[in-house]
């Protein structure tokens, strides 16, 4: 049986990160997922990670604790409203609130260090840049020039084994990704995008996060099982 070689996959228990997983699996890769307890007010997500790691046969998983409510500067990290029923207008005017200052600069930095433990080359995020929200750091020039950093940064790329960011779903639609996780078995009904749920974990429905998932499932024709729960 031929081996399976290592990656990190960010795993933050939301559709895209759960499709990214079943995706690294299906390329072949033992994956290791990551997951970062940072203060966020939607920490429910982290008890979907785990569900997520479970169900997609995740090597392990790991929850990292890195609090950047320290920092604040989002409506994530600090007592600042999360934008409700706003339009995909509104949406792309803009760099929104919800954005975490440099928080997938911090990830992969950590998914980095786990790799190079790991004698991993391959780290997964599943951040997109069509229904990215003007988040700047789920752009593709973000992760080419972070591949580049840390070629130079790691004893790994140093010695001449350079990382490989890889970033499937990047020019998918969200009903495209949808489609490609369906079509690999992922359960969405596991899965947690709201940023602002109730203290039971269910969704708000009016978030950025919320619309552009329902929408997601709308025009992939599909149920959100999520909503069926």
């Amino acid at each position: 049986m031929p081996h399976s070689p290592p990656a990190v996959c960010l795993l933050s228990g939301g559709l895209d990160s759960a499709t990214t997983l079943a995706i690294a699996r299906e390329q072949g890769f033992a994956v290791h997922a990551l997951s970062i307890r940072y203060g966020q007010r939607h920490a429910v997500e982290l008890q979907a990670a785990q569900r997520v790691a479970q169900a997609l046969g995740a090597q392990a998983h790991l929850v990292s604790e890195l609090d950047l409510r320290a920092f604040g500067g989002s409506a994530l990290t600090a007592d600042i409203d999360v934008p409700k029923d706003r339009d995909e207008q509104a949406m792309a005017a803009g760099i929104p609130v919800t954005y975490v200052p440099a928080r997938n600069t911090v990830f992969l930095s950590l998914a980095l260090a786990w790799a190079e433990t790991l004698g991993a080359q391959d780290l997964f995020i599943g951040v997109n840049a069509v229904d990215y929200s003007g988040y700047p750091d789920c752009r593709p020039e973000f992760i080419r020039a972070f591949e580049t950093m840390a070629g130079l940064a790691t004893k790994a790329g140093v010695e001449g084994a350079p990382l490989r960011v890889h970033t499937p779903l990047i020019d998918l639609s969200k009903a495209d990704i949808i489609r490609r996780g369906t079509a690999l078995g992922v359960d969405y009904g596991l899965t947690v995008s709201c940023y602002d749920p109730d203290a039971e974990g269910r969704p708000c429905g009016h978030c950025d996060s919320c619309q552009l998932r329902a929408r997601g499932f709308a025009e992939a024709g599909l149920p959100d099982p999520a909503l069926q729960q």
